[in-house]
């Protein structure tokens, strides 16, 4: 039994890896950070509202609203690309303790 637990662990952190690393771009996009900028009426664009109105006028730099615009744009950097599998890969793991 203990071997067998060993590999659902390794299946599902692998899962949630992979799973992760697939879905961030979807995700993005579905949210309205697409490749050809922030999609109107989208809550992507509430965020950006937000942003500007809370930094008087612009979006900062370096904040969570460009972050995600230049990911939606360009794809995830690969050490954003490596956080995400680690996440998911932990979210994997952590939920083979419930099984």
């Amino acid at each position: 039994m203990r071997g067998t637990m060993g590999l659902l662990t390794y299946i599902a952190v692998a899962a949630g890896a992979g799973g992760a690393v697939v879905s961030a771009p979807l995700v993005l996009g579905a949210v309205g950070f697409t490749s050809v900028g922030i999609a109107a009426g989208s809550y992507a664009a509430s965020m950006m509202s937000a942003a500007a109105i809370a930094n008087g006028g612009g979006v900062a730099a370096g904040g969570a609203v460009a972050v995600l615009q230049a990911a939606g744009m360009a794809g995830l950097p690969a050490a954003a690309t490596a956080a995400v599998a680690g996440a998911g890969g932990t979210v994997g793991g952590l939920l083979t303790l419930l099984i």
